[in-house]
């Protein structure tokens, strides 16, 4: 048998371990030589597993899309809250004792426990519906600083189209109730904005405290009693991790409902208008992949939202007894028979 010589068996051996990274096989280092380090990353969520996959699935094609895939070349560890919010600082505790490298967070409260937790792990908002400078997590959205980035819902900047699509499809709107968890920073500019637009329009808004999943229920029959005319739920994990209960809660007692993502307007929900929460998601996975090559987080600008999505139900519409003017109709970007 011919005998290698060192370069050519270390050559040999280099191309037979990348044939075998392309091929989906694990292969032990050369003897001598360290293993490739695989990343661990954290993802510190709102709520449940089952609320947040469609969110998870959109990073992990996002991070496929970067050559990242768990359980090959990267390990995520997953924590969520179930939610009990007041949990998330010891959730995000037991990411930093795991030594992660970056920790992804679902939901602006996460956001908020991860960066109380740590100054100096990096932070990727997945996409945060309170705005990062107003609350005081970044200091600019073109160069945060510190430890943070990732991307931003904007969320409070839809109300007053909220407000004026509500108008439209609702005659003589003149009341509408809107959830508030007040524990939640994304709900202070949020509700100043609906507040803004809503004196403008003549409309009266009706807030409803909402913290647990508990609270739907009373929620809608205090918006009935009241007469509400329509209901908005504003972007938040218990609402988002829920859309058929709030759509089923608004059938049965005849509220016009919109929330922030299409999902609910599939689910049987009236209206939606806001980001493609997935594909914020999977866009997130760039400053994942970039943090992870050495870019310091406070360098990578906080990205918004590209396009925006208004779904509209119109079987929901007809058991309501509305018509979907024509001019909503035109600028809908799905619309359910």
């Amino acid at each position: 048998m011919r005998t290698l010589n060192r370069r050519q068996f270390l050559r040999d051996g280099l191309a037979l371990a990348g044939s075998s990274l392309l091929s989906g096989c694990r292969m032990p280092p050369l003897p001598g030589q360290p293993a490739a380090r695989v990343p661990r990353i954290g993802f510190l969520a709102v709520g449940s597993r089952e609320g947040r996959a469609f969110l998870i699935e959109g990073l992990l094609e996002g991070l496929r899309e970067h050559g990242y895939v768990e359980g090959h070349n990267v390990v995520i560890e997953y924590r969520f809250s179930e939610d009990r919010d007041e949990r998330l600082p010891e959730l995000a505790a037991e990411l930093i004792a795991l030594k992660v490298e970056l920790i992804v967070a679902s939901g602006t409260p996460a956001s908020f426990a991860a960066a109380q937790a740590t100054s100096t792990i990096p932070i990727v908002m997945g996409g945060m519906a309170a705005n990062p400078v107003e609350t005081g997590l970044v200091g600019s959205i073109a160069r945060p600083g510190g430890n943070i980035t990732g991307m931003t819902m904007m969320t409070s900047q839809l109300g007053g189209k909220r407000l004026e699509l509500l108008k439209e499809i609702v005659p003589g709107l003149s009341r509408v109730a809107v959830f508030s968890n007040s524990p939640n920073p994304a709900f202070g500019p949020i509700l100043k904005e609906l507040e803004a637009a809503a004196h403008t329009l003549g409309i009266a808004l009706q807030r409803l405290e909402v913290r647990i999943p508990e609270d739907f229920e009373g929620a809608f029959e205090a918006a009935t009693r009241q007469r509400a005319g329509a209901l908005i739920a504003p972007g938040d994990p218990l609402t988002t991790n829920r859309p058929k209960v709030v759509a089923d809660l608004a059938a049965q007692h005849r509220l016009p409902a919109m929330m922030d993502f299409k999902g609910f307007v599939e689910a049987g929900g009236l209206l939606s208008l806001g980001v493609d929460l997935a594909d914020l998601y999977r866009r997130s996975a760039s400053h994942v992949d970039k943090i992870l090559k050495g870019i310091p987080p406070g360098d990578l600008p906080i990205e918004q939202p590209t396009k925006l999505d208004l779904a509209v139900n119109l079987k929901t519409a007809r058991a309501f007894g509305l018509t979907i003017p024509q001019t909503i109709l035109l600028q809908a970007t799905e619309v359910i028979q």
